[in-house]
Parts: C-alpha cells; sequence; structure tokens
C-alpha cells in the first residue's frame, strides 16, 4: 500500500512554498491537502473551539485534491484526519513555510502547529520552513533534501512523541546539521500608532535576536552559516532536571 501523506501550512493554501512542496512528494505516496483559506502565521497550536468551520475543495493538482478550510493550522489536520483521510496518514508535513521557524519561533509558528498535531497524535511529523518570507521565494534548490528526509522518515519512522523541525538558509547549502534550538528572545515587539480618529492602536512586530551566537549547535548558527538545520522536537516539554531542586521546596 502506497504511503498516505497529509500537507498543511499557515501561509495559506494559495501559497507557493506548499505548492511547491506538493510538487516535490507527490509521487512519494497518495497524498491529501488540506490548508487554511487564508495566511495564519502566528497562530501555533491554536485551534476553533467557538467558530463553525467549512471545507472547501479548491482543486486538483497531480491529482492531489487540494482543500481549505476557515480555521487554523491545527483545524486544518483535525478536520483532514475527520473528514478527508481514509486511513491514518503515514506522515503529515507543514509548510514550506515562507519564513524561517528556528528558535522560539517553534512556539509560535503554525507550520510548527501542523507538525505537533501531527506528532500528538503519534502521526510522524516534519515541517519544512525556508529563511525567505518572499512570496515568490525560490523553493527549487530544497526538492533534493525535502525528498530525501520525506523517504527517511517514511522508511524509518521517528521515536514517538518527537517531530522534525527543518530549516533551510538562503545561501547555497553547505551540508545538514543536526542542532538544538537556539536561546532567543523577541523584543520591541509592539508598535504604538494614533488613528487620526483620535485613539491609539497598536502593530505586533518586534526584533529577534539570537541570545548566544557564538553556540555552534544550535538552528540559528547554522542557518547564518549555510547549513540545514533539523532541529528534532519533543511533545514532552517536561523539565526532568528541574525534578530535584522542586523536590526540596518546602510547600
Amino acid at each position: 500500500m502506497r504511503p498516505l501523506i497529509l500537507i498543511s501550512n499557515d501561509d495559506g493554501y494559495h501559497a507557493k512554498g506548499i505548492n511547491s512542496l506538493i510538487e516535490m512528494v507527490h509521487d512519494l505516496g497518495d497524498v491529501i491537502v488540506c490548508a487554511p483559506d487564508s495566511a495564519r502565521s502566528g497562530f501555533s497550536c491554536a485551534f476553533s473551539a467557538t467558530t463553525p468551520l467549512t471545507l472547501k475543495l479548491r482543486r486538483e493538482k497531480d491529482g492531489v485534491k487540494i482543500w481549505s478550510t476557515n480555521g487554523t493550522p491545527v483545524d486544518c489536520i483535525k478536520l483532514a484526519l475527520s473528514e478527508l483521510c481514509p486511513r491514518k496518514p503515514d506522515l503529515i508535513i507543514g509548510g514550506i513555510n515562507h519564513g524561517d521557524n528556528a528558535s522560539v519561533n517553534t512556539h509560535y509558528s503554525g507550520t510548527m502547529g501542523v507538525t505537533l498535531e501531527g506528532c500528538m497524535k503519534y502521526i510522524n511529523s516534519v515541517a519544512f520552513s525556508l529563511c525567505d518570507y518572499r512570496d515568490d521565494a525560490d523553493f527549487s534548490p530544497l526538492k533534493p533534501y525535502v525528498r530525501n528526509i520525506v523517504q527517511h522518515v517514511l522508511s524509518k519512522g521517528l521515536p514517538k512523541g518527537v517531530c522534525l523541525n527543518v530549516n533551510f538558509p538562503l545561501a547555497d547549502f553547505k551540508g545538514v546539521r543536526i542542532c538544538r534550538m537556539a536561546h532567543g528572545t523577541w523584543g520591541n515587539e509592539v508598535y504604538k500608532c494614533h488613528h487620526p480618529r483620535n485613539y491609539d492602536y497598536y502593530w505586533m512586530m518586534g526584533h529577534y535576536t539570537n541570545d548566544e551566537p557564538e553556540a555552534e549547535d544550535t538552528d540559528n548558527w547554522a542557518l547564518s552559516h549555510g547549513y540545514i538545520a533539523i532541529t528534532p522536537t519533543r511533545i514532552d516539554v517536561t523539565a526532568y532536571e528541574a525534578f530535584e531542586e522542586l523536590k526540596s521546596w518546602d510547600f
């Protein structure tokens, strides 16, 4: 039986990244696509608890049906698993995202929301992102790497509770590094403006800072030095190393 691959993203079903991904992997299995009807960047693992959701078949490409929903990236996965997939997928892929999802961006990313949702369902899951925010970004250099990673995951699987966060740099790729998340922070995130009708409003923007730029084992270092960064990411975020310290507290 051919593998079943479910694809989603947070840039919307129309984005070049997801359509490039479909072209790259459609021959590796039976592919189903369910993505937001418009951009949902920054939605992380959010899902719709109070908004009715709809599914719409947008088109068929290379024998792949491409569906959209008015919900979040996680909604896309929940709906697809319930309504579109004839069986449990062998692989869930998020992406290819326009822009990186390294370091703490992992926690904000709708692309990673797709992947984490799959991982929480015990389905092998991978997120792909490119450090290029342009709508017309060139995804073609990623193809051999995407196919290689997908084929490895389909054949070998991933440990229970672990998914892959894969980020591609802009420049020619020097190779692949297995990395940890860099410690980084966002600052100057709120931009205040004044409306002509005499009220204030705010844009969420910000500037990211790598707080350990010299650490060579991080995803930020790999990307800034031309390497593809693969970060194994766990669902279990328990800080086991803090157990003994907390046990010593007088509760």
